[in-house]
């Protein structure tokens, strides 16, 4: 029998998985946002990770209407799985995409969870929603499988057809259809974890272990930066060790690194332990978008006045360079502390959705850089290849004389920079 597979969440994660199976599997995916559906259709992807050809010449059935997810045999939950306002686990997109799927499934429905959550979640929350929309007895009207995501945004190297993916499910026949599926889509392999909630931990420190990490570098970055010592020279001669971990300062956001983390120590908390390095890390990490902005500001009271009369550019405000992710991108803590603090902040992006910067941030981006000039500061804040690629002149003219470049990222070590301009990096 050829499995009939329902995807849930075409986002990030979604859409590439749907767009895979798709090719080897009868697969609709489903989206409650009929414009991003509408747009899939036409061939465009606003994450960027998948190419319009693709897209155009796929199989993948796309629809905004539940109504069209009845038939599958298996359903893959996709769903964004973030934090509220206290960094607390927030599993309602989870709960209503379990409501769309129990009133769709049938008797012998395999339900496939990839989001990221914290051990005990698609057994203990995941499956008596399900119960609960359907009237179904889980682990006997149907059955939970989970197949965390790996999903890397705007890595063409790490893609899901190349990846390891580790799969669990509640029985052994649900591991062994879990394997058959994304045996068939990748060529990294399969790896059966033990059990559910290993797998769901296994998941949940992958990305805790490298926010810890990027938590020790930009600790020891503050603390070098005490005795003029620049972070970029020291990791440069620690990194010809053999064993030295190659990670480096700057802004931890995006929808994974930085919400993982509070996931772990929700989990831990409930158990009755209270994390201290987990949420050290996030401390430290979330705090780097202000530390940054203190920075620049006593640099930049060298050269010009607070005030609305002091005028800074800010290159970038996605969450990572190369993709047009905005989700908890700490570009907008510099630009909120900078405000604070009375200077006058303009903000380019060539790949970021301007109505969502305006939407979420309050935050209106230039349309180019043409014609921008006259500013006091220019900071570097994401590592585009637009901005890596711009040399002394394009950075010069974007200069008042005197003018400060703030290289947050390093992108410019190294390189030819304006006359007259001075420098300051992490």
């Amino acid at each position: 029998m050829t499995l009939k597979i329902a995807v849930i969440g075409l986002g990030y994660v979604g859409l590439p998985l749907a767009e895979a199976l798709s090719r080897r599997f009868p697969v609709t995916g489903f989206d409650e946002d009929a414009a991003r559906v509408e747009e899939i259709k036409s061939g465009h992807d606003r994450t960027g990770e998948v190419e319009e050809s693709a897209l155009l010449g796929s199989a993948l059935e796309r629809t905004s209407e539940a109504g069209g997810l009845g038939g599958a045999d298996v359903f893959i939950i996709a769903v964004p799985t973030p934090v509220d306002g206290d960094n607390r686990p927030d599993l309602s997109a989870l709960r209503a995409a379990a409501a769309t799927v129990g009133r769709a499934m049938k008797k012998g429905a395999l339900v496939v969870l990839e989001s990221t959550v914290y051990p005990g979640v698609t057994e203990n929350i995941l499956g008596p929603e399900l119960e609960a929309a359907s009237g179904l007895a889980c682990g006997r009207d149907f059955f939970l499988g989970y197949a965390p995501e790996r999903t890397n945004p705007g890595d063409r190297e790490h893609t899901l057809e190349r990846i390891t993916k580790v799969v669990a499910g509640q029985t052994t026949e649900v591991t062994a259809t879990l394997t058959e599926i994304y045996g068939a889509v990748t060529s990294g392999g399969v790896f059966v974890a033990k059990d559910i909630k290993t797998a769901e931990a296994a998941k949940v420190i992958e990305n805790a272990q490298r926010d810890i990490n990027i938590a020790f570098v930009n600790e020891v970055t503050k603390i070098f930066r005490e005795v003029d010592i620049s972070i970029l020279d020291v990791l440069e001669a620690a990194s010809t060790k053999w064993n030295f971990l190659g990670f480096s300062p700057g802004l931890v956001g995006g929808h994974c690194i930085g919400v993982d983390p509070f996931y772990l120590a929700h989990c831990a908390q409930e158990a009755g332990y209270e994390p201290e390095i987990i949420l050290a890390g996030r401390r430290i990490n979330d705090g780097m978008g202000t530390y940054v902005a203190q920075c620049i500001d006593q640099a930049l009271a060298e050269t010009a006045p607070r005030g609305k009369e002091t005028r800074i550019l800010v290159l970038g405000l996605t969450f990572k360079e190369n993709v047009p992710d905005l989700r908890n991108s700490k570009v907008f803590d510099i630009i909120e502390h900078l405000e604070g603090l009375g200077y006058t902040v303009d903000a380019h992006d060539p790949l970021a959705d301007a109505d969502e910067a305006a939407r979420v941030h309050g935050v209106h981006p230039l349309a180019s850089l043409d014609g921008a000039s006259g500013y006091d500061c220019v900071i570097g804040a994401v590592a585009h290849g637009a901005y890596r690629d711009l040399g002394p002149d394009a950075l010069a003219g974007l200069f008042k004389p005197g003018g400060l470049l703030a290289d947050v990222k390093g992108m410019w070590r190294g390189k030819a920079l304006p006359d007259g301009v001075s420098h300051w990096r992490l």
